[in-house]
């Protein structure tokens, strides 16, 4: 299979996921396997925005439960994902891959501010584009903040590279027992509160009809696989 089956993706990563087997702070180890990953897909042509988390630094709701104002754990979590955007786009440009950071929170010292126009400007120029700081605005989630650029680029799907490789009927590693699925709808997924991404993101998604494909980042050749059509982890979309 040598043509590729998404022109234009939205990846997102897990924070936690570059951390490898710290669980904190930035694994290389880890990093520069998904850089040369992208630089494969960059090659074919493929024009990509790229979202972290930032679970490997902070988690507004988890690390600052009870201890701050939510506003302010969640303004912590951006900055988070500002940090991370930085570091992967310095190691995307070591594989010489041009990259953008775009945050939707003013630094220009950092990162030019994100408009669509220039995102969409920087992507048809071949470059990967980081959307850093969420979407600006606590009780937003990451997973939102992907979903919502991804419409404002018209992303062709949303490829959510994470800790498990697909979407189960449960917590696989609480119920051995647990069903993993090929395919499934957005309807079901909210239904039955399953953990794709939270149901801001998924109804934001069902809504733009933009196409979810959750995979394990554990081989980062994965993502090629599915940017080649390749049927990988669970397909979350309005049809099965």
């Amino acid at each position: 299979m040598s043509q590729v089956k998404y022109k234009r993706i939205l990846l997102k990563l897990s924070g936690e996921a570059l951390a490898g087997n710290q669980h904190r702070g930035l694994d290389y180890s880890v990093i520069h396997p998904v850089c040369e990953v992208i630089r494969q897909c960059h090659e074919k042509g493929v024009q990509i925005g790229l979202v972290i988390g930032g679970g490997n630094f902070w988690r507004g709701v988890k690390d600052g439960a009870d201890k701050m104002q939510r506003s302010h754990g969640d303004a912590m979590g951006m900055l988070a994902t500002v940090m991370n955007c930085i570091a992967m786009a310095d190691a995307l440009e070591q594989h010489g891959v041009p990259a953008r950071v775009l945050s939707a929170v003013e630094m220009n010292k950092f990162a030019e501010y994100f408009t669509r126009d220039s995102a969409d400007r920087y992507l048809n120029e071949g470059k990967v584009v980081l959307f850093a700081a969420g979407t600006g605005n606590p009780y937003f989630s990451t997973d939102t903040a992907a979903v919502l650029r991804a419409a404002e680029i018209g992303a062709d799907v949303i490829l959510l590279a994470k800790n498990i490789d697909g979407v189960y009927s449960d917590d696989p590693a609480k119920n051995p027992a647990a069903e993993k699925f090929d395919e499934i709808t957005y309807e079901e997924v909210l239904a039955r509160h399953l953990m794709v991404m939270d149901s801001t993101a998924t109804s934001l998604s069902m809504d733009n009809h933009i196409p979810i494909i959750l995979f394990a980042l554990k081989d980062p050749e994965n993502i090629y696989r599915v940017v080649m059509g390749e049927k990988i982890g669970t397909v979350v979309s309005e049809q099965q």
